[in-house]
C-alpha cells in the first residue's frame, strides 16, 4: 500500500515548480540566486472589462456608428486615446477612460479590457533558479532542512527563527510576543487567542510556525500579512517531536516560509525551510512510498492524531476494527512503549 510522506527531514536537496495559474511574464532567469520573497513572474490574472456605448456618446444611431469607429477589435488604446469620432459641428468624439484593449468594436458599442494590475508569483524559497516553465513560472532548487504542514494562510516571507515554545503543547500568549521579536519568524505551540495573531501583525512578525491552532482564529490568520504555517491541524495539538527538536535546534538559523494552501492534486503544501550552509550536496526526498516496517509514522485521526511512533508490524490481510468495519492494519509502538493498532489508511510516513 502507497501512503503519502510528510517529510521532517533536519537536511535535504529541495527542488520545487512555481507556477502562476495562467502565462504571464518571466523575470527571473536561469541560474539566479534569489529569496522567498522575491518576484519571479507575473500576470493579469483577472482583467476587468468595460462596455462603452459608442451609440449614446456620438450621439447616433446605433446602425450609422460603425463608421465613425477608429479601433477595432485587437487594437490597444490608451488612457484618452479617440475610439470614435468626431462627429457633427461640435466634433463630438469618444475616448477610452482608461489604457486597455478593444476585444469587440461594433453595433454601436466597444469592449475594453482593461490594463489590470499583474499578480506577481513570488520565489518561496531561498535558492537558485535552474530551469524556466514556458511562460508560466520556474523551478527552484534550494538545500535546507525541510518541515511540511498541513495548512498556511497563503503568505511568503523569511527571516530569522526565535523560539517562543518550551514544549510541544505549551499554549501561546500575546505577552509572549515582545519587540524583542520584531522581524523575525516566531515558533510557538497551540494558538487559541486571536490577540496572538494581531500581535504578530503589529510587531510585526516575518512568519509564524505553529503546531496547531483553533479553527474559529482562520478569518484572523488569513487576513495578517505574514505567513502562518500549522504544523499538526486544528484543535489542541501538540508539534510532533521530530518536528519540535529540529526548530527547537534551529533558532537563529535563516528560515524560508511558503504558507501556500495544501492542494494534493496540484502537489503543494505548507513548508518550512531552514537554511543549510552553500555546497550541501543532498538527495532529494520521495512523495510516496510503501509502509515498511520500522519506518516513522504519524497518525492522522483521533483519538492519536499527531502522535508519531514506529510502525512495528502490518498485519496481512483485513484486520476487522471495533467500529466494525475491516481494514488494512499495522501495530504503531510510540517511545513510552505503547502499542496500538492502526489503519494504514490512517498513517502518513515521517521521512
Amino acid at each position: 500500500m502507497q501512503a503519502p510522506i510528510t517529510h521532517i527531514l533536519p537536511a535535504t536537496t529541495i527542488r520545487r515548480e512555481r507556477l502562476m495559474p495562467a502565462g504571464g511574464r518571466i523575470i527571473a532567469r536561469r541560474g539566479q540566486q534569489v529569496n522567498p520573497a522575491d518576484v519571479v513572474a507575473e500576470a493579469v490574472l483577472r482583467p476587468e472589462h468595460l462596455l462603452l456605448d459608442i451609440s449614446r456618446g456620438l450621439g447616433l444611431p446605433p446602425s450609422e456608428v460603425d463608421r465613425h469607429l477608429q479601433r477595432r477589435a485587437g487594437d490597444e488604446v490608451g488612457e484618452g486615446d479617440v475610439i470614435a469620432g468626431p462627429v457633427g459641428v461640435g466634433r463630438r468624439v469618444v475616448r477610452a477612460p482608461k489604457s486597455g484593449t478593444v476585444v469587440v468594436a461594433g453595433e454601436g458599442q466597444v469592449l475594453l479590457q482593461l490594463e489590470g494590475q499583474p499578480a506577481e508569483l513570488k520565489a518561496g524559497y531561498s535558492g537558485v533558479v535552474i530551469d524556466v516553465v514556458g511562460d508560466r513560472g520556474v523551478i527552484i532548487e534550494t538545500t535546507g532542512a525541510l518541515i511540511q504542514g498541513v495548512w498556511g494562510n497563503g503568505r511568503i516571507n523569511y527571516g530569522l527563527l526565535s523560539v517562543v515554545a518550551r514544549t510541544p503543547d505549551e499554549i501561546v500568549t500575546p505577552d509572549l510576543l515582545d519587540v524583542s521579536l520584531r522581524g523575525s519568524v516566531v515558533m510557538a505551540g497551540y494558538c487559541e487567542d486571536g490577540n496572538v495573531l494581531r500581535s504578530a501583525e503589529e510587531l510585526p512578525l516575518r512568519g509564524m510556525i505553529l503546531a496547531s491552532m483553533d479553527s474559529a482564529l482562520v478569518p484572523i490568520a488569513l487576513s495578517v500579512n505574514c505567513p502562518i504555517v500549522i504544523v499538526e491541524g486544528f484543535g489542541k495539538l501538540p508539534m510532533n517531536q521530530e518536528a519540535f527538536n529540529l526548530l527547537t535546534s534551529s533558532s537563529r538559523r535563516e528560515v524560508a516560509m511558503n504558507a501556500e494552501r495544501w492542494d494534493r492534486i496540484a502537489n503543494t503544501r505548507p513548508e518550512v525551510v531552514i537554511s543549510l550552509p552553500e555546497g550541501s550536496m543532498l538527495e532529494m526526498p520521495a512523495e510516496m512510498a510503501a509502509f515498511a516496517v520500522g519506518q516513522a509514522v504519524r497518525v492522522v485521526s483521533p483519538p492519536f492524531k499527531s502522535r508519531v511512533g514506529t510502525l512495528a508490524v502490518i498485519r496481512p490481510g483485513l484486520s476487522a476494527l471495533p467500529s466494525g468495519v475491516r481494514a488494512q492494519t499495522g501495530e504503531v509502538r510510540f517511545v513510552n512503549g505503547d502499542t496500538i493498532q492502526v489503519p494504514l489508511a490512517n498513517l502518513e510516513i515521517i521521512g
